[in-house]
């Protein structure tokens, strides 16, 4: 993906939060909001930050009984109640929306962005729009309305939930996303906002994974493309093109890698020329094919994807971004599996990225977090149950010399099976070096002996582990504040035939995630493959309610 630079986690994990501007909070005088003023703004306006609408001079109050009566009067809001409560308790109940010369113009931001909630990827609407409507478009007054201060407030809350949190911890475990979700104390985090608004002044400080504001930027895009493009499927009238050649369709092909923003020449143009295949390679390269520039049908159907198809998938994956912890200051890893690919961060910054092979669609990698606490050098590999059942026992019924041919030996009988490990070597199953982060569901990193598959633009073959490209550049990483773990100690480990076990003296967080949609280091929108099958569950969910 980058994805994983992607994180800021994560970077996953990987990049630009939302921008949220603190802004001017000494209004001269009352600000007229009308519907034509909001309609003028901007999408860059409606991302002003929100946090930067609170007035932080408490010079006016109101009775605590106020928000119990508001509660009553609006019961959908019923479950903001504590946050609201919270919130104006650690503000001694001043208003927060007004100031002395009355409504400040920042509440036309908040209004704005909640009102929008589908340009967030939210396809539901906001409680009381039309008592919102009523309030903010009303006739300006210096008088505090404590009715719009904590409706606004109370809207705040509904957003920060819908836009930043998300979906509720039962549908992400149900996707099976057993990543940690991020917690954040909302009414903390903006009462400091709120206290301090120079200190986030043009800082991006959204409390969400800054993939998630990314993929929005290309939402919008896509769905504006829905609405003027029909989008008609190329149809090939030979079996590929490549450089040189001429058709018409490779003019189809420009126009539509012109409106996909990777091609900027010539769309009328049926020459295949060289500003083409370069076109041509950056859209297979974002899309996770080999950048070989030949436009065959695996080309031509990843141009054809319908563009509802697309947005379904930035929407997923908006979704998935709100439960991500929103950045980690340490060094860690981050696996996306759909792409196929190992991220190596320090704090937020990527170091290096590398291939790995990820489980089968039978054995599916599992999506969840652990700490790196140990590297293994020449390790034996303990034969899992279900594999020795299901693949040894076969083999050596067939062949009565399974067992030696393959390096492996019988250490004993449990349940009826032989407990089967496979010997040190370069034929070990874990290759030369495995990693591990100890977890319930006894999946690790490993080096291993079948290189050529990270050749393969599709890497899902393991039986759930992950394997990996370079593992002793990975071990060079996790050992570089480990006294004497140079590059040649290293290979002498790995190739010694003896088991070695290293403890970290730091752990290294490892994030394994899964992305079908992404934003690269070089602003690309990239997509990938639902190897899964995890995309349209979720999408159906969130979509449930349009």
């Amino acid at each position: 993906m980058n994805l994983l630079r992607p994180f800021p986690i994560v970077a996953f994990l990987l990049f630009g939060l939302l921008s949220l501007n603190s802004c001017n909070q000494s209004e001269k005088k009352a600000t007229k909001i009308t519907k034509d003023s909001l309609k003028r703004r901007s999408i860059k306006d409606w991302n002003k930050t929100i946090p930067g609408n609170f007035n932080s001079e408490q010079e006016l109050f109101f009775d605590t009984l106020q928000i119990e009566s508001f509660i009553a009067a609006h019961p959908l809001l019923k479950e903001y109640a504590a946050s609201i409560q919270k919130f104006y308790t650690n503000r001694h109940f001043a208003f927060a929306w007004y100031n002395k010369n009355g409504l400040i113009e920042q509440a036309g931001n908040l209004t704005d962005r909640v009102k929008n909630l589908k340009d967030e990827g939210i396809n539901k609407d906001i409680p009381y729009r039309v008592a919102l409507d009523s309030m903010i478009y009303a006739k300006p007054s210096k008088k505090p309305d404590i009715r719009l201060e904590l409706m606004l407030t109370a809207q705040y809350f509904v957003f920060a939930k819908l836009a930043w949190e998300g979906m509720d911890a039962s549908i992400s475990k149900s996707s099976e996303w057993f990543l940690p979700r991020k917690k954040v104390a909302y009414d903390v985090y903006l009462d400091s906002m709120i206290k301090s608004p120079a200190k986030f002044a043009g800082a991006a400080v959204a409390p969400v994974y800054r993939q998630y504001d990314l993929l929005k930027n290309f939402l919008i895009k896509y769905r504006e493309l829905d609405q003027k493009d029909s989008w008609n499927q190329i149809v090939a009238d030979k079996k590929s093109y490549k450089p040189g050649d001429s058709s018409e369709v490779i003019a189809q092909i420009k126009t539509r890698l012109f409106k996909l923003e990777d091609f900027k020449g010539d769309t009328t143009d049926t020459h295949y020329n060289d500003e083409f295949l370069l076109a041509v390679k950056q859209f297979q390269e974002r899309s996770g094919m080999t950048p070989d520039g030949a436009i065959g049908p695996g080309t031509l159907t990843e141009l054809n994807t319908p563009l509802k198809k697309r947005i379904r998938q930035l929407l997923v994956n908006m979704e998935r971004s709100r439960w991500l912890p929103v950045q980690i200051d340490s060094n860690y890893l981050g696996v996306n599996i759909p792409e196929f690919k190992l991220h190596v961060y320090h704090a937020d910054s990527l170091l290096w990225s590398g291939n790995v092979v990820v489980g089968q669609s039978i054995h599916k990698t599992v999506i969840f977090s652990g700490d790196m606490k140990y590297v293994v050098f020449s390790p034996y590999w303990n034969v899992p149950t279900s594999i020795v059942r299901n693949e040894v026992l076969p083999n050596m019924r067939r062949n009565k010399n399974y067992i030696k041919s393959h390096q492996m030996e019988i250490t004993g009988y449990s349940g009826g099976l032989p407990v089967v490990r496979q010997k040190p070597g370069p034929k070990n199953s874990l290759g030369l070096v495995k990693f591990l982060f100890p977890n319930s569901y006894d999946i690790y990193l490993h080096d291993t002996p079948s290189k050529s598959l990270f050749g393969e633009s599709s890497r899902a073959f393991s039986h759930g582990c992950i394997r990996v490209e370079d593992p002793a550049k990975l071990a060079a990483f996790l050992l570089k504040n480990s006294k004497g773990w140079d590059a040649a100690k290293i290979k002498t480990a790995m190739n010694s035939g003896k088991e070695q076990y290293v403890t970290l003296k730091n752990k290294v967080p490892v994030y394994i995630a899964y992305f079908t949609a992404f934003i690269d280091r070089n602003n690309r929108l990239n997509f990938r493959k639902d190897i899964y099958s995890r995309d349209e569950p979720l999408a159906s969910m969130l979509l449930k309610e349009e």
